[in-house]
């Protein structure tokens, strides 16, 4: 196990969604602690954070994304206190790069030579703390000016999933989200950390409108371990797209929903053979409303089941299961609302109290929301036999 390494994230309001939460949530869920401050906030407040994606345009498309809450207060934060700084990207550099106390901080991880985590627009606050100096690093493609001009070593992004490790100043850089699981990859190299056990290869059931995090968090996460994973909708293909939905509370009596990223598919629904996959992931969202009507889908989780299989499912995921008929006699959880649709199915309710709690009877995995991600992920890993150890 990961023995009390910590990690600090920077954040800030519009910080782009995918590049804390999918870090933030993968890392706890691999066994680390990880602090995420913001300079005037405090643990408990929230950042807003913005879905950065293209979609035809010339440059990247923004829209509102989820609140990220924050777990400390910045004014506490002391870099001898952390093992690693992870600094995410979207437009919250912009502004983080002229605040003197996150400039300091940031050339304190620095001049350690801890590692240091930065992806995309990040890097704003490197070249402001003077921390590119000699390093090979690299960016989104826009950021090159700044780069060179404060003395790094660019390297060019292609794809832009590229990262680099500039091992002798323990740097560690990507160009955007995409690049997570390289990302993660690195930073647990950097953090001596080893995986053992992740020769796996997991199928995720997707489908337009599923929960942004609830699909790339987890598929992200196991990717950055060195598992095989394969998201698959029925009547896509490889590289075809599906739209997600940011779901958040915002104060009203159901959650929100926004337009969030879009999704590319890694294979074809159409020659999914479930003898080749070790687990079975099903996002939630509203996606599993339609999906639970394709007798295909049913039929892949039926033979999951039948073969004992690992299959963590999360939210409204649970709505597929259920009418798979797989659920009866299993202790399992879900979003609240989809209570009597388990209770119908025969299934053994646990209330998620906290929504983050998750639960596993045998070989099913359930959970009730995306703050659950962490335990999520791990009781996943653990059902696989995966361990990561620093």
């Amino acid at each position: 196990m990961v023995k009390g390494k910590k990690i600090l994230f920077i954040v800030g309001d519009y910080v782009e969604d995918y590049e804390v939460m999918v870090p933030f949530q993968a890392l706890m869920a691999f066994g680390f602690n990880v602090d995420a401050v913001c300079p005037g906030r405090k643990e408990g407040e929230v950042c807003r954070t913005a879905v950065h994606d293209f979609v035809g345009d010339q440059t990247y498309a923004e829209s509102r994304g989820h609140n990220f809450v924050l777990n400390a207060t910045f004014d506490e934060a002391r870099s001898e206190s952390y093992d690693a700084l992870v600094l995410p990207g979207g437009r919250a550099p912009e502004y983080l790069s002229v605040d003197a106390r996150v400039v300091a901080l940031v050339r304190e991880f620095a001049e350690a030579r801890k590692p240091v985590a930065s992806i995309c627009h990040g890097q704003l606050v490197l070249a402001a703390a003077d921390a590119l100096q000699g390093r090979k690093c690299t960016a989104y493609p826009a950021l090159k000016p700044v780069v060179t001009a404060a003395g790094g070593i660019w390297a060019d992004p292609e794809p832009i999933s590229a990262c680099f490790y500039d091992d002798t100043h323990n740097l560690i850089t990507g160009a955007a989200w995409p690049g997570h699981p390289e990302f993660l990859g690195l930073l647990l190299l950097a953090l001596g950390a080893k995986v053992q056990g992740s020769d796996k290869r997991v199928l995720v059931l997707c489908g337009d409108f599923m929960e942004d995090y609830e699909v790339m968090v987890p598929v992200q996460a196991l990717q950055a371990l060195g598992y095989r994973v394969d998201a698959v909708c029925p009547g896509r293909k490889t590289g075809d797209v599906c739209r997600t939905a940011v779901h958040d509370f915002e104060g009203d009596q159901t959650y929100t929903e926004k337009p969030g990223h879009n999704f590319a598919l890694t294979a074809d629904f159409d020659v999914v053979n479930v003898v080749d996959y070790d687990a079975l992931v099903v996002p939630g969202g509203r996606a599993p409303e339609y999906l639970a009507l394709n007798a295909r889908v049913l039929d892949i989780v039926r033979q999951f089941d039948a073969s004992s299989k690992p299959i963590a499912s999360i939210c409204h995921g649970q709505q597929i299961l259920a009418a798979a008929g797989v659920l009866k006699g299993k202790r399992c959880t879900a979003y609240p609302a989809v209570k009597p649709t388990v209770v119908l199915a025969g299934g053994e309710w646990q209330e998620p109290d906290p929504i983050s709690r998750c639960f596993r009877d045998g070989h099913l995995i359930t959970g009730a929301a995306w703050p659950a991600h962490p335990e999520f992920i791990s009781l996943l890993m653990e059902a696989l036999g995966t361990t990561v150890t620093a």
